[in-house]
């Protein structure tokens, strides 16, 4: 692979390349037309090809030109831009943020303007994941476990503990008359939630039930489905109730009980050693830690 050519030609082959102009081009970097050809000369030695076509009046791109200036333009936009959010005016502090799919859309995503209000110097770039367990990506200052808490690749903040609630369509739950029981509505169309599959049998010996659920009418990998799938068409599903609150607020299900199961996992906050210590990701942590 060739050594990347000197800058100062790419700068004159891209100034040269947008105007179509060698004079323009010196121009407006404050050269002689000289100059730039020059400059332009060594790079095409360089990459030992031609990148203009020399004409009676101006220059044109060769096909090679062409193709080469629009990686070097692109390449200069992002320098600027990251030149400019890094140490311009007003800048950006990233906080790089992995979860789950169910946490993220509904945990964080409804309260997100929130932060945003309270820290408008704060960009927030989330990634989500059905599972994750360590940091996989070292670009990550935050990531939203849920499990036992027994990580050791960072440090470590539980977020409290959970319950999991039943819940279905206000119209599903009418079928089954005006109080409907547990038991029968676990008849059928249990919508399960792959790695919860105990949930049930937990609930019913919890709570003294003689609860046999009926066959799984949809197993899922995330409550997020879960809960599109009770609330557009029928069925039951049970859920962590900070999962289920948008969708309770709504009016798209309801609890059709009062039964709750406290849940030996939880959610918590792994900080990255490299950033744990930054002030926008400690910022950021003292706020999730408000909505669980």
């Amino acid at each position: 692979m060739k050594d990347l050519p000197h800058v100062t030609w790419l700068r004159a082959f891209e100034a040269a390349a947008r105007h179509s102009s060698f004079a323009t081009a010196a121009d407006e970097l404050g050269l002689t037309s000289a100059a730039v050809s020059q400059q332009i000369r060594h790079l095409e030695k360089h990459l030992d090809t031609q990148l203009f076509r020399r004409l009676p009046r101006g220059v044109q791109l060769t096909e090679n030109g062409v193709a080469y200036s629009q990686v070097v333009r692109k390449s200069f936009e992002d320098m600027a831009i990251a030149t400019s959010g890094l140490f311009g005016k007003g800048r950006k502090r990233l906080v790089r943020v992995r979860a789950s799919i169910s946490f993220a859309a509904l945990v964080i995503a409804p309260r997100l303007s929130e932060f945003k209000a309270q820290h408008p110097d704060i960009q927030v770039q989330m990634t989500t994941s059905v599972w994750a367990d360590r940091f996989d990506d070292e670009a990550l200052d935050v990531d939203i476990r849920y499990g036992q808490g027994d990580w050791a690749d960072g440090h470590v903040v539980h977020l409290g503990h959970e319950f999991a609630i039943p819940v279905c369509r206000a119209d599903y739950a009418a079928r089954f008359g005006t109080e409907p029981t547990l038991e029968d509505l676990t008849t059928s169309d249990v919508v399960q939630i792959i790695g919860s599959e105990t949930d049930w049998s937990r609930l019913a010996e919890l709570h003294e039930l003689d609860l046999v659920p009926g066959p799984d009418w949809f197993k899922v990998d995330s409550s997020m489905i879960a809960l599109q799938i009770v609330a557009a068409e029928r069925g039951l599903t049970m859920v962590l109730e900070s999962f289920a609150r948008p969708f309770l607020d709504q009016g798209r299900v309801v609890a059709p009980t009062t039964l709750r199961l406290p849940k030996r996992r939880a959610h918590y906050v792994v900080l990255s050693e490299r950033s744990s210590q930054t002030e926008e990701v400690r910022q950021f942590c003292n706020w999730v830690q408000t909505l669980v």
